[in-house]
């Protein structure tokens, strides 16, 4: 299994999501900025509607204003002389919409006036009389210093000059703030907008609803005058809603209009949306149907070859994909090979287990025949045997026969039994001491044998030293133990998590010469060890005897194969 982290991002699936995202990235992009252009036009729209809306709702507004402007003009340069009051008091009369007309002369003192005017010994110094001498413009303003009308008004003041054209005071109207009342019935308005008007300083002049307006933000005055007008959105009443000022007279006076803020889904904003949802929901589609297609139409496929390679892996090679009729022509072609690929397999499988198994009779064949030999080899040296008159070489000639009896058993039970590589020691042990045990039991008196060992397959190449180990220590122990008195023979195997242990142990009487003895037997049991890549030891047992052991790794387990059947993967 593939512990790489970034594996995932190699696969098909994701490989081809990449390229359709990539071709489609395009398309976005075109969306956001046609839609980000459908939003600026949107915005120069809606601030153009609105500021239109809002001038229209204060045109009487501006219509008195500018009314104003003119009239203060117009009596300005005769307003001092004879007569003078009641001048202003006529024009009071009969023009709506003014409480008073006054005429200041240079230091802010009343001239004339068509009313009452209070007393305001610091009027030359006031702000917009300062503003009118300095700058020659028409000045509105809702806190003059004093109050010049019981009703709500503004003062619009302009400067007068004398025919040198230096500064000679002023002509102030008062003008009720219910005669500038904005519209807010007009059919331009939106619905359940309110209207209301500013002077320069952001103070209300007047109003439709104090709770739809809050303080206009800084700048607003500037920007208003730079472009016309000017949009911003706030919270004002517990709702959000859009504002737009425009200027009614100069910087003097400016008209706010507030309406509701349109929602998310309203069409002022679902017209430019449109231009980046769609593409959006369509790059959406477009990779949903390309991750389903490629799962359904080619991974799914994938993975059900793989389940099958899988099985071919571990041998089950008669397997068939069932479902190749469903398949795209490709995979159908991919698992068309792999089927052949099989087929080939088993055949060459079959060519080779024909091969084992003749090599096996073969090999079973020759073991036959080498332990044939070997057993004629043996009836020749006990033929050979039976002439010779020196004891000791009769004893010779009688360990030589029973090294070569042993040989000779491996190849029987090589031959004899299901794996030619492989040999069951347990019966093997049996069988070898019972043979060695039983030659020598016509000569003298019986011996008794103990045998306990455990179960281990093991090789040929293990099997021999092992087995000319144990002739070895038998026969040892027949000849300085048992030799004249009988006894117990014990044979003890044991295998012991990584390494085994074999015992063989007599019953006899040992000597210290005999433990310390370095006779061929003792040899060949040393060089039969190094053979196994183990040790050898002789030690003396608690019966009075001699135990011979050996110790020697555990050789590993071989793989055995499991049959299998003919098979369909659904």
């Amino acid at each position: 299994m593939n512990e790489d982290p970034w594996a995932a991002l190699g696969t098909i699936r994701v490989r081809l999501i990449a390229a359709m995202a990539a071709a489609l990235l395009p398309v976005l992009v075109l969306g956001a900025i046609q839609t980000s252009l459908a939003f600026h036009h949107e915005a120069e729209r809606v601030r153009e509607t609105l500021g239109s809306a809002a001038q229209r709702s204060a045109a009487d507004a501006r219509a008195r204003m500018e009314s104003a402007d003119i009239l203060l003009e117009t009596l300005a340069p005769g307003s001092v002389g004879f007569a003078c009051a009641q001048r202003l008091g006529e024009v009071t009369e009969r023009i709506p919409g003014y409480a008073n007309l006054i005429r200041f002369d240079r230091s802010g003192r009343v001239a004339c006036a068509a009313g009452n005017v209070p007393s305001d010994p610091a009027r030359g110094d006031r702000p917009w009389f300062s503003q009118v001498r300095n700058t020659g413009d028409m000045v509105i303003t809702r806190d003059p210093g004093v109050s010049y009308s019981e009703a709500p008004a503004l003062m619009a003041v302009v400067p007068a000059y004398t025919t040198a054209g230096e500064f000679d005071g002023a002509l102030a109207a008062i003008i009720s703030l219910s005669s500038l009342q904005p519209n807010t019935a007009a059919a331009a308005l939106p619905e359940g907008a309110e209207v209301a008007l500013l002077d320069g300083a952001g103070n209300y002049l007047s109003l439709t609803d104090a709770a739809a307006f809050g303080p206009p933000p800084s700048g607003w005055q500037a920007r208003t005058q730079a472009v016309g007008s000017h949009v911003w959105y706030a919270n004002a009443g517990g709702e959000r809603r859009v504002h737009i000022a425009a200027p009614l007279v100069g910087e003097s006076l400016f008209v706010i209009l507030s309406a509701e803020s349109p929602s998310l889904f309203s069409w002022a904003r679902l017209n430019p949306l449109t231009g980046l949802v769609l593409p959006l929901l369509t790059f959406a589609l477009v990779l949903g149907s390309v991750f389903v297609a490629v799962d359904r139409v080619v991974v799914r496929w994938l993975i059900y070859l793989q389940r099958i390679a899988g099985l071919y892996a571990r041998g089950r090679l008669t397997v068939r994909p069932a479902q190749v009729e469903d398949m795209p022509s490709e995979i159908r072609d991919l698992a068309e090979a792999m089927e052949n690929m099989a087929d080939a397999i088993v055949g060459r499988d079959a060519s080779l287990k024909d091969s084992l198994a003749h090599k096996d009779a073969l090999m079973r064949e020759i073991h036959h025949r080498v332990k044939n030999n070997l057993q004629v080899i043996s009836s020749l040296l006990s033929m050979q045997q039976r002439a010779l008159s020196d004891p000791g070489a009769r004893a010779a000639m009688s360990d030589t026969r029973q090294r070569i009896s042993a040989l000779a058993l491996v190849y029987r039970a090589l031959y004899q039994g299901p794996d030619l590589k492989r040999v069951d020691l347990r019966p093997f042990l049996e069988e070898l001491t019972a043979q060695l045990v039983a030659g020598e039991s016509m000569h003298g008196p019986a011996v008794r044998t103990e045998l306990h060992a455990d179960t281990l397959m093991i090789d040929p190449d293990r099997l021999a030293p092992l087995a000319l180990f144990a002739v070895e220590a038998i026969t040892n122990a027949q000849k300085h133990a048992f030799s004249g008195r009988g006894g117990t023979l014990g044979v003890d195997f044991r295998v012991k998590g990584e390494e085994a242990v074999l015992e063989i142990a007599d019953d006899g009487v040992a000597s210290d010469q005999a433990l310390a003895g370095t006779g061929v037997g003792r040899t060949l049991m040393t060089a039969f060890a190094r053979q196994l890549r183990g040790r050898s030891e002789l030690v003396r047992n608690p019966a009075g005897g001699v135990t011979v052991r050996l110790v020697f790794p555990v050789p590993e387990p071989g793989n055995q194969s499991v049959p299998v059947g003919n098979q369909q993967v659904a």
